[in-house]
């Protein structure tokens, strides 16, 4: 075996890991407290970077606040996804400026940085809840995480069949080659004067 594969494979490695990488405006060093710790008080003023999902956005004359229900950080930041039971509680981030409510809308995810700042009590449901308050530095808004598909076993689609799809044919490994066509299309002539 050549020395290229192991060499090859940790450059393929080290080129994923480099992929992963925290977005530039959520870089930095920052505190890691709770939520449920920030409730209970004595963590004001410490900088903290918490994301999770959009429960409701409410703007204001001067700022916009966003409640969100709490969620771990992957390694790039961005809350994990899905519904695995590892919501953290809830907090509120409020910034400065206007934040659309149609754009920030329930289900959303989004991380904050910024400074903790006591607790604001709302209700939820009958109980009154106490949201620990970051007044946020950055409000960073995640693209939607595409759809995945996973279809059951022995599913077939009758549009991905014979002639159609990349096992079939078409390829020179399953049955036959095709080549290509190209279809050369040669302008009109000019009018005549």
């Amino acid at each position: 075996m050549s020395l290229y594969r192991p060499l090859t494979l940790a450059a393929a490695l080290a080129l994923l890991a480099g992929c992963a990488t925290i977005p530039k405006p959520l870089e930095g060093t920052y505190t890691d407290v709770s939520t449920a710790s920030a409730q209970q008080g004595g963590a004001g003023g410490t900088r903290v970077r918490w994301g999770g999902e959009i429960i409701k956005t409410e703007p204001g004359p001067q700022q916009t606040c966003f409640y969100l229900l709490s969620r771990p950080l992957d390694s790039q930041a961005r809350p994990k996804a899905g519904n695995t039971g590892e919501n953290l509680g809830r907090f509120v981030a409020c910034r400065d400026g206007f934040y659309d409510p149609e754009v920030f809308v329930r289900g959303r995810e989004l991380t904050v940085t910024g400074t903790l700042h006591g607790t604001v009590s709302q209700k939820v449901g009958e109980f009154d809840y106490a949201y620990p308050r970051v007044e946020a530095d950055v409000v960073y808004l995640w693209p939607k995480r595409p759809v995945i598909v996973n279809y059951p076993p022995g599913f077939y689609d009758p549009f991905w069949g014979p002639g159609f799809g990349p096992y079939w044919g078409g390829y020179p490994y399953y049955g036959g080659y095709y080549p290509r066509r190209v279809i050369v299309v040669r302008p009109p002539p000019p009018p005549k004067k």
